[in-house]
This record gives structure tokens, sequence and C-alpha cells, in this order.
């Protein structure tokens, strides 16, 4: 390149923007972090040939990743524990980010640490500052960068005082390697806990985000009701895991003869329990209106879905490229007073 000419193009950057290649961001809790207003889940990534339960192979992985970049859905939600807690699938955005090394300020990596990992003895789990730093490491070196963007507690630990578990996030902070805190599977309870031992620690407003399971047609998991409640009135960001209830608000169940084998709820004896009449009822009517407004079901629930008091990022997986496009198309869809009153007339939230 002939540095004494430089090439316009690359001082065309805006002084600010709330949004990336097409896709509008949001931020996340009382922070000034932004993350991609529809991001990616992961846990379907990982080696399937090694017996890890990945559903999603390595290639096929890279080819999402490399699409999710380019559609601006950069906010990856992973963990440590994912697939059989082999660590794969963060090993996978690993082995992405070192083939990509200049794109890692773009994109927002979000892991968790809890569950059993790196051993099999007590210490190897759990929320203690032993378990949370020892994993943190391990958690580095599978992803191969220098810090986590946004760091889970993945559920919350009975056992272990908050403020041990938090004074070794904020150790990790000052070391910078962990930007960002949030919590997963909480209860109101256990966030307000959190709360109130963040006030006595001098930290406000620490946890910045809750990721639980939300869909709008089965709503908060029973054990955490009042979750959306609580984030809209103290302005965490709830993170919704499994926005498309495993499949049901996608196309293949309209059909009951297409769903089979390699379907989640098919696979795991899930569905006759998930897919009452009732649910699959309200189901078929979202996809009358999602088809009347020129939307697929998928992306009229994560439309609406975003819309919601207190709903942060939501976070779909995708087996195919073709999935993860049809979910980054809601990120831009704008819904109107009128047709969120005809779902919410469907769905009751």
């Amino acid at each position: 390149m002939d540095f004494s000419r430089p090439d316009p193009a690359m001082f065309d950057v805006p002084f600010t923007t709330e949004e990336f290649r097409g896709m509008p961001y949001r931020l996340l809790g009382r922070s000034g972090l932004r993350v991609s207003s529809v991001g990616l889940g992961t846990w379907k990534m990982g080696l399937p040939e090694s017996g890890d339960g990945a559903r999603v192979d390595e290639r096929t992985s890279y080819a999402i990743l490399d699409r999710a970049l380019e559609l601006g859905v950069t906010f990856w939600d992973t963990a440590n524990r994912y697939n059989a807690g082999s660590g794969n699938a963060e090993r996978i955005i690993g082995r992405w980010l070192r083939r990509h090394p200049d794109e890692r300020r773009n994109v927002i990596i979000a892991t968790k640490v809890y569950g059993g990992m790196d051993g099999r003895t007590p210490n190897h789990s759990g929320l203690s500052r032993m378990n949370i730093l020892d994993a943190v490491h391990a958690c580095l070196e599978r992803l191969q960068c220098g810090h986590i963007d946004l760091l889970y507690f993945h559920r919350f630990d009975p056992t272990t005082p908050v403020q041990e578990s938090l004074c070794a996030v904020l150790d990790l902070v000052r070391q910078d390697l962990v930007r960002y805190f949030a919590v997963s599977n909480f209860t109101a309870d256990q966030l307000a806990l959190y709360a109130e031992t963040e006030a006595r620690l001098g930290v406000r407003s620490r946890v910045l985000a809750v990721q639980n399971r939300y869909d709008i047609v089965r709503g908060e998991a029973e054990a955490h009701r009042g979750v959306l409640e609580y984030a809209a009135r103290e302005g965490v960001s709830f993170v919704a895991y499994s926005p498309l209830a495993l499949g049901l608000l996608t196309e293949r169940y309209l059909d009951p003869g297409r769903a089979g084998p390699g379907d989640r709820l098919v696979d795991e004896g899930a569905l006759e329990h998930a897919a009452s009449p009732e649910v699959l009822g309200r189901v078929r009517r979202l996809a009358e209106l999602a088809h009347g407004w020129g939307l697929r079901l998928s992306q009229l629930a994560l439309a609406y879905m975003l819309g919601l008091p207190g709903m942060g990022p939501a976070i779909p997986s995708a087996s195919t490229v073709a999935q993860l496009e049809e979910n980054a198309a809601a990120g831009r869809v704008v819904l109107s007073p009128e047709q969120r009153e005809a779902v919410r007339q469907v769905v009751g939230v």
C-alpha cells in the first residue's frame, strides 16, 4: 500500500453508530457495552466425531461464525460446560479467532462458569474463588484470547458466600481478564441478594444481565417467575436463551409430519410435553400473522420479544447458515403498535 496516498475509504468511519452491518445494537444493562440485538448461541457447536454430543461440526461452525460477522451478529454466547463438559464450543470459537485475529474487537464473547470442568474434585465446580479463577483461565486458553467480554455465573451457588464470588470477579476485572459480568438461571430473589451484596461492596449495578429461558409461547421457566419484571424495573438486561422454544417457534412444527430425528424436541423426548394442543394452537395463529406480514414465524417471535420491557438481546442458536440468516433478519424488524397488539392477543404478554 502506498501510505503517501491513503485510500479515502479508510476514513469513512462514523463518529458514532447504533448499528453494525445493518444489525441494530442495544446497551447491555446499565453499562456502555452495546451488543447486537440478535446474537448467536453456540451450544450446538463442537466436535461431534469426538462423542461430545454436538450437533454442528467444526466446518459448519466456521461458516456460521463467518456469516454471523458479515450480518453484524457479533454477540456470541457459549459456556465451558457445553457439549458434555468437553469445552469444545469454546474451542471452536478459539480456533475461529486464531484464524481471524483482526476480528477480535468486532465480536463480544460471553461464556459461563460454574459446572464441573477441568477436573473431578468438589473444587472443580461452583462459585468459590478457587473455581472461578481456575475456570476463567481455562476458558481463556480454550478461547485463545486475552480476555472474556462478558462472564456469566451459570447458576446460583447456595454454598458459597456471595461476597467471595463477587470479589473473585472484581479481581478478574482489575486484571482485565473479564470486562463485564452477568448471571444465568437466577431467580428474582437471587438477583436481589447479589444487588444487596454489590451495594455493601460499593459496586453499583455490577450484574448487567440475567440469562434465563424465555419464549413468547411458554414465557419464563416456572422456577424463575418474575425475573423479566425485575430486569425491567432494575435496569438489568434479560438475555433470553431458547427464544424459539426449542424449535417450536419455527416452521418445522407447523406440519407434524416434518418433525423427526435431528429435531431437539424429538431427540430429547420432549415434544409431547412441550407441544401441547394449546401451545400448538398459539404457534399456528402466530404463523398466520407472520405470513400475512411477510415474515417467518421465527422472525415474528424474535422481533416481538425484543420489544418487551426489560428484554436485552436474544441468542438463538443456528445449525445452518440459512437459519442464522433468518434469525438475524429479525433484528431489523420493527413491528407497528397494531401488529404488537395482534401478537399480544395471541400470547398474552
